[in-house]
């Protein structure tokens, strides 16, 4: 028998802001120290969705299997809360290797087919290059012409284009955003990389925000990103938000895409303020202190 435990205060009450925004606000699979199913349960009652970041290292994976997709499912049947899922780090797209993107694709599709029984909101996918900063490839002809290849070959498999989400990384996403329009993508307007390598969120805010399904928010401090929003301008969460309430006619996901219960915490506690009605509170003892198995 295994007690779950957890470094915040067992009797703290946090918000619990499902149905709070015009839009659905979420956060990732990783608030609790535990798998994706008692993440998803405890999440379910503070937010309406969950972002599963996925990882498959070869030796390590936490893929969902079969039981843990139908207990997924369960979790969320008859309910409004909603997936988002996270390709894993290891999908290399634009990769000039074409065994590499060839495993890519095939690696994309699996997860693509494994989650489709959750119905996900959508997809989020990294356009990585093989290096760091504003430019993510020597070769930027043959990279972006490697990703046009690999998303042909994932939308000529039935997915719908408008799931697929490509997120803003450390470069221009003035780079990909051919590629994004061309083929009818979204975007994953991931608002804590724009703040953190410096480019206008404004800017991006007025190009980007109407192909936006996916919005991701967090900080950074001392050089640590993925923090809570409370290391965000709060001038950047002001607008976001505002804008976002101003375009009610269209379905969206705002992830707060921190890892551990106190960034999460403190994060809630922020867009709390934000919300169009006050939120319930929960106590975090009576939902989760005790998970035992």
């Amino acid at each position: 028998m295994q007690t779950i435990s957890y470094t915040i205060d067992q009797a703290r009450e946090i918000p619990s802001l499902n149905g709070g925004f015009p839009f659905r606000l979420g956060t990732t699979s990783y608030i609790l120290a535990d798998d994706l199913c008692r993440n998803a349960r405890f999440l379910a009652r503070h937010v309406d969705d969950m972002e599963l970041v996925l990882f498959d290292t070869g030796t390590e994976s936490n893929i969902p299997d079969r039981e843990v997709i139908k207990e997924l499912a369960g979790i969320k049947n008859g309910s409004a809360f909603s997936y988002t899922v996270h390709m894993t780090a290891e999908v290399f797209l634009g990769d000039t290797d074409e065994s590499v993107r060839r495993r890519s694709v095939i690696s994309a599709l699996r997860i693509i087919d494994i989650t489709s029984h959750i119905d996900p909101f959508a997809y989020i996918v990294h356009f990585d290059g093989e290096m760091r900063g504003e430019r993510p490839a020597r070769d930027m002809k043959r990279w972006k012409e490697a990703l046009q290849l690999s998303i042909e070959e994932i939308l000529s498999d039935g997915v719908p284009a408008k799931m697929l989400c490509v997120e803003t990384l450390d470069y221009p996403y003035e780079e990909i955003e051919e590629i994004v329009f061309r083929n009818g993508l979204s975007v994953c307007l991931d608002i804590g990389h724009l703040a953190f390598y410096g480019y206008p969120v404004t800017r991006y805010l007025d190009r980007y925000l109407s192909m936006a399904r996916v919005i991701h928010l967090h900080g950074h401090e001392n050089g640590s990103d993925h923090r809570t929003i409370r290391f965000l301008e709060p001038s950047v969460i002001s607008e976001v938000v505002s804008r976002l309430k101003q375009m009610r006619e269209t379905e969206r996901v705002v992830t707060l895409e921190v890892f551990g219960m106190e960034d999460f915490e403190s994060s809630l506690q922020i867009m709390s303020n934000f919300a169009d009605r006050p939120p319930a509170l929960s106590n975090c003892h009576a939902l989760v202190g005790n998970n035992k198995e």
